[in-house]
């Protein structure tokens, strides 16, 4: 018998354990949520760069976070790209803060969508609850299946 389960696991090969592995509803559900991960970040990319990062350069008085850097040549440059223009290696800490600030309101975005997405899970597993299973036979008060349409007690025909 032993021998059975050794050749049959061994028949399975490397492209049975392989389709086995993918074929896992956990590795589909984490591939779906790259996936969309990937699309999401794009979203939060332009919300950063195109309305957040324009706030506050408006509010610190038109500060860019974009050519914040320091030359390691030791010029000087008055932007980021004429420094990457000259071909000098710049230690970019403005765009640095820039992926902080992405990151941070990607979790904030991420959180509120699991928090209201709990919530509203939440809320359909109360109304399910709530939702009777049961009810009272109107001839002998009997418990009953909702479902039912003939009373199982008094065999009463119910409406």
């Amino acid at each position: 018998m032993a021998d059975v389960k050794a050749v049959t696991e061994k028949s399975k090969g490397f492209i049975g354990e392989l389709r086995e592995f993918v074929m896992r509803g956990n590795v589909l559900d984490l591939a779906v949520g790259v996936i969309i991960g990937g699309a999401f970040q794009s979203i939060i990319n332009s919300l950063v760069n195109d309305i957040i990062m324009p706030v506050i350069t408006l509010i610190t008085g038109g500060i860019d976070f974009s050519n914040w850097f320091v030359a390691l040549d030791g010029g000087s440059y008055s932007t980021l790209a004429e420094a990457q223009e000259a071909g000098a290696a710049t230690l970019n800490y403005g765009l640095f803060i820039t992926a902080i600030i992405n990151f941070l309101l990607m979790a904030i975005v991420i959180f509120c969508i699991v928090k209201a997405l709990n919530k509203m899970a939440e809320k359909a597993k109360k109304k399910e609850e709530a939702a009777p299973t049961t009810k009272i036979c109107p001839h002998c008060q009997s418990e009953i299946n909702i479902k039912a349409t003939r009373c199982p007690h008094c065999t009463s025909e119910l409406g």
